[in-house]
C-alpha cells in the first residue's frame, strides 16, 4: 500500500513503483487495494481481524524500541490503513455484525481485544510514533461501539500520549505540537465511531480537560478539539444534554466575547484591528473563539435535508423543534459581525494606504492559497490535522508578524463566513434573532474592494446559505438586499476580467500575490484559476435562486397546457413573488439587471462548468416567460437568452452541456415563438438560415409531440442555419460514434 521510495524495503508488503506504474495512479491503485480488503473483510471477518493483527505485529516489529527507520514507519501508516478498513467493514453496519455467529464474534473479539492490549501497553514516545499510535487507537473506534468496556482505558491512553509530549513551542515546524493536535483529533475520531460507548466517560473527560487546562498543559487549539470531540458525543445522547454541554462550553466563553471594553477598543474603526495585531495572544485567542463557534454549530443539532429548503424550515418550525445553538446566536453574532466589517475595511480607501507595510503585506495570499491555485497541494490523509488547525495561540518563533497577521486574516474570515452560513441552516431561529440590515452591511459594505478569493468564499460559505434558507415573507428584507450589491459588482468585474482574458490572454484580477519575481506564469495561471473559480461561484447562486424548493408555486411547461394558449389566461410576475424566488427576483429590478446580465454573458465565457449552474436558472426564467404577461421578461428570454444560448453551442468545452442547451432552445421556440417574434427572429438571423428552413422546422415540430424528437430537430436545424459552426454539437457528433467492441483481440497486451 505504499509507494516505493529510497527508504522501503521490499520483503514487507507489494510497493508501488512510480518508474513502471506511472506517477498519477497511485491513489486509485490505494483505493482499489483497500476495497478489496474491505470485501474480504465483510465476507470473512475472522480471517480479514487474523492477517490485519498479524500484519501489524510484523511490521511494529519490537514494541520496546523507542524509534524506528523511515521505512518502518512507512509500513506501520499501511497496516494502519489496513486496521481501519478491515475494522469499518466488520462493525459500521453493513455487514450486520449482531448476525455473525457466536463462535466468529468471540473470535473476532479476542483478536481485536488481544491488538487493544498490545497498543495500551506501547510507551512510544517519540512524536511520529506518537500519531501512529493515535491512530492505530482511533482506528478501532466501531469496535469500542459494541464493546465498550474498555472505551475507559483508551480514553486514558489518549490522555497519557497527550501529556508525555512536550507543551513548549520551538519553531513553526514543531513535531510535539502537531502530534499534540493529532491526539486530539483521535478524541473526535474515536467519539464520531464510538458513538453512545463515550457517554459514561464524559465526566472523566471533562475533569481531566479542566485539569490540565488549570495546570497551563492544555493549548487553547486542543482544548478546543477536545471540546469539539464533546459536541460529538453529546450529540448522540438527544437535545437536552447538547444544551446542557453547550452552555458548559459557551458560558466561559461568553463572558469574554460580550465584553464591551475589547470591541470598543479593537472594532470600533478599522484602526482598532491594526492596534490588535500588536497584542499577538488576543488575537489569536479570538481566532479560536470564532472557530469554536463554528465548530459548535457544526457538530450540534440533526441533519437537515438540503433537498427542499422551505420544506425543512416549515416542518422544523411546525413542530417545536429548536436548534440546541440558537438562544446562543443573538450573543454571539453581533461582535462577529463588527469584527468581520473591519477586516473587510483593511481594502478599502482610503484607509488601505494608511497601513503600516507589515499589514499591506498581510493582506497578499498565503502560500498555501497559491499552491491550492496552481493545483500542487496534496490532499491531506484521513485523520491529518488541516493546516488552519495547527494555528497556535502565540506568536510562532520564527514566524514573522506578518505570515501571522496573513494566516488570521484568512482563518478568521472564513471561519466567520461559515458561522453565518451554518447559523441560516436554522431557518427561523436565525432570521429572526438579529437584524438583517446588520448583517447586510457587515458582508456588502465593502464587496467592490473585494479579491476574488474573498468574494468566492463570501459566496460559497455565507451567501448561498442565507439566499437557501430564508424564509418567503423575509425576501424582501434579506435576499434583495444580500444580492443586489453583489450581483452589481460581480458583473462589472467578471465583464472586465473575462474581456481582459479573452482579448489579451490574461484575466487581470483584483487579488495580490505578493512578492512573486520571475514567476509571470505561474501569476497567470493563479488569476486564471481564480477567474474561473468566481465565475463559478456566481452561477452557483443563480442555481440556487432556482431550487425548486425555493420556487414552489412556479407551474412546469405541461402544467401550463397548449403552446398556443391565450394571453389572458397569463398570470402577472407579482403572482408568483410569494411562491418563486426567480419571479420575486424579477420584480426587483436592481438586482434582476445583473443576474440577467451574467446570466447571457456567461455563456460566451469558455467555463462549461459555469454554464452547468446557471442552466437551471435559464429554466427558470423560460417558465416565468411563459408563464406570466410580463412583455419585457418574455423579449429578453425569446432574444437576448435565446441568442446567448446558441453563441454558447459554438464553445466547443460546452459540449458536455450541449443536450441542455438544446433542451433550452426548444422550450423557447416552442412556448414562445407564437407570442412574441424575437425567437423566429433569432433563428432568421443566423448566417445560413432561410425562411423555407422555418417553415420545414415549423412543419416538423406540428407533427410530433415528443420532446426527444423535437430536440433533434431544433438540434438539426441549428446546425443547418449555421453552416456546421456551432462547435459544441459538431464536436459531440464526432465523440458519440460507436465502435465495434467485439472484435477487438482481447489476448494482446497494449
Amino acid at each position: 500500500m505504499l509507494k516505493k521510495s529510497a527508504n522501503s524495503s521490499s520483503s514487507l508488503l507489494e510497493l508501488w513503483n512510480e518508474e513502471l506504474e506511472g506517477k498519477s495512479d497511485f491513489s486509485n491503485y490505494r483505493t482499489k487495494l483497500l476495497d478489496l480488503i474491505r470485501v474480504i473483510a465483510s465476507q470473512r471477518p475472522v480471517i480479514a481481524a487474523a492477517n490485519i493483527v498479524q500484519r501489524i505485529n510484523v511490521v511494529s516489529g519490537d514494541a520496546n524500541q523507542t524509534t524506528k527507520s523511515p521505512q518502518d514507519l512507512d509500513a506501520m501508516v499501511g497496516a494502519q490503513l489496513g486496521l481501519e478498513t478491515v475494522v469499518s467493514a466488520i462493525f459500521d453496519g453493513s455487514g450486520d455484525y449482531a448476525k455473525t455467529d457466536h463462535e466468529a464474534k468471540f473470535q473476532i473479539h479476542r483478536t481485536f481485544e488481544g491488538l487493544l492490549q498490545q497498543l495500551l501497553s506501547l510507551k512510544w514516545t517519540e512524536p511520529s510514533l506518537i500519531v501512529i499510535h493515535g491512530h492505530y487507537l482511533d482506528s478501532l473506534g466501531l469496535y469500542l461501539r459494541h464493546y465498550p468496556d474498555v472505551v475507559a482505558s483508551v480514553v486514558n491512553k489518549l490522555f497519557e500520549l497527550l501529556t508525555s509530549l512536550p507543551i513548549t513551542i520551538q519553531g513553526p515546524s514543531n513535531n510535539s505540537r502537531q502530534a499534540r493536535l493529532q491526539i486530539c483529533s483521535s478524541f473526535i475520531r474515536i467519539s464520531r465511531a464510538a458513538d453512545k460507548a463515550l457517554l459514561p466517560h464524559m465526566k472523566n473527560i471533562a475533569d481531566t480537560m479542566a485539569y490540565l487546562q488549570g495546570e497551563g498543559r492544555l493549548l487553547r487549539a486542543e482544548h478546543d478539539h477536545l471540546c469539539e470531540a464533546f459536541l460529538i458525543m453529546a450529540s448522540s445522547s438527544g437535545i437536552q444534554q447538547q444544551q446542557e454541554v453547550l452552555a458548559w462550553l459557551l458560558e466561559p466563553l461568553n463572558k469574554t466575547w460580550t465584553q464591551v471594553e475589547w470591541q470598543t477598543a479593537y472594532l470600533s474603526d478599522p484602526s482598532g484591528l491594526t492596534d490588535m495585531f500588536a497584542d499577538t495572544q488576543f488575537m489569536w485567542s479570538i481566532y479560536h473563539t470564532v472557530t469554536f463557534f463554528e465548530k459548535a454549530l457544526k457538530r450540534s443539532g440533526t441533519k437537515r435535508s438540503t433537498t427542499a429548503p422551505q420544506a425543512a424550515i416549515t416542518t422544523t418550525t411546525a413542530t417545536g423543534y429548536l436548534h440546541p445553538m440558537s438562544s446562543h446566536l443573538s450573543w454571539i453574532l453581533p461582535p462577529l459581525l463588527r469584527l468581520l466589517r473591519c477586516i473587510h475595511a483593511l481594502w478599502a480607501e482610503p484607509f488601505a494606504q494608511s497601513l503600516t507595510g507589515e499589514i499591506k503585506a498581510a493582506k497578499s495570499m498565503t502560500i498555501s492559497e497559491q499552491a491550492s491555485l496552481l493545483g500542487e497541494t496534496s490532499k491531506p490523509t484521513k485523520g491529518q490535522v488541516a493546516p488552519a488547525d495547527g494555528l497556535l495561540d502565540v506568536q510562532r518563533e520564527g514566524e514573522s508578524k506578518e505570515n501571522n497577521i496573513r494566516n488570521w486574516l484568512r482563518g478568521v474570515r472564513d471561519s466567520g463566513y461559515n458561522l453565518i452560513g451554518l447559523a441560516a441552516t436554522l431557518g427561523e431561529a436565525f432570521f429572526r434573532c438579529i437584524d438583517g440590515s446588520s448583517v447586510i452591511l457587515a458582508l456588502m459594505e465593502n464587496v467592490q474592494v473585494m479579491e476574488f478569493r474573498h468574494l468566492r468564499q463570501l459566496m460559497h460559505l455565507a451567501v448561498v446559505p442565507l439566499v437557501k434558507y430564508c424564509p418567503a415573507e423575509l425576501w424582501q428584507i434579506w435576499t434583495a438586499n444580500l444580492l443586489q450589491p453583489i450581483f452589481v459588482h460581480c458583473q462589472q468585474a467578471l465583464d472586465y476580467s473575462w474581456s481582459s482574458l479573452l482579448r489579451e490572454g490574461r484575466a487581470k484580477v483584483p487579488d495580490s500575490f505578493g512578492n512573486l519575481s520571475g514567476s509571470e506564469l505561474k501569476v497567470e495561471v493563479m488569476e486564471e484559476k481564480l477567474l474561473r473559480d468566481l465565475t463559478r461561484e456566481v452561477c452557483s447562486v443563480l442555481w440556487v435562486l432556482a431550487l425548486p424548493g425555493l420556487n414552489s408555486g412556479l407551474p412546469s411547461l405541461e402544467q401550463l397546457g397548449p403552446v398556443n394558449r391565450i394571453d389572458s389566461s397569463l398570470k402577472s410576475l407579482e403572482s408568483f413573488a410569494s411562491s418563486s424566488l426567480t419571479g420575486f427576483l424579477m420584480l426587483n429590478v436592481g438586482t434582476a439587471l445583473p443576474a440577467l446580465r451574467i446570466t447571457v454573458e456567461v455563456f460566451s465565457w469558455t467555463d462549461s462548468e459555469a454554464v452547468t449552474k446557471v442552466i437551471p436558472f435559464c429554466g427558470a426564467l423560460i417558465h416565468l416567460a411563459v408563464a406570466t404577461n410580463r412583455a419585457e421578461l418574455r423579449q429578453f428570454v425569446g432574444n437576448d437568452l435565446f441568442s446567448s444560448i446558441i453563441q454558447g453551442l459554438s464553445v466547443e468545452l460546452n459540449a458536455v452541456v450541449s443536450a441542455e442547451l438544446i433542451g433550452l432552445c426548444r422550450e423557447i421556440y416552442l412556448y414562445l415563438s407564437d407570442k412574441d417574434p424575437a425567437p423566429k427572429q433569432v433563428l432568421l438571423s443566423l448566417s445560413d438560415m432561410k425562411q423555407e428552413d422555418l417553415l420545414a422546422f415549423d412543419d416538423c415540430l406540428s407533427k410530433t409531440a415528443s420532446p426527444k424528437e423535437q430536440k433533434q430537430h431544433m438540434r438539426s436545424l441549428l446546425l443547418l442555419a449555421t453552416g456546421n459552426k456551432l462547435k459544441a454539437l459538431a464536436s459531440q457528433k464526432t465523440t458519440n460514434i460507436i465502435t465495434n467492441v467485439t472484435t477487438r483481440n482481447r489476448g494482446t497486451v497494449a
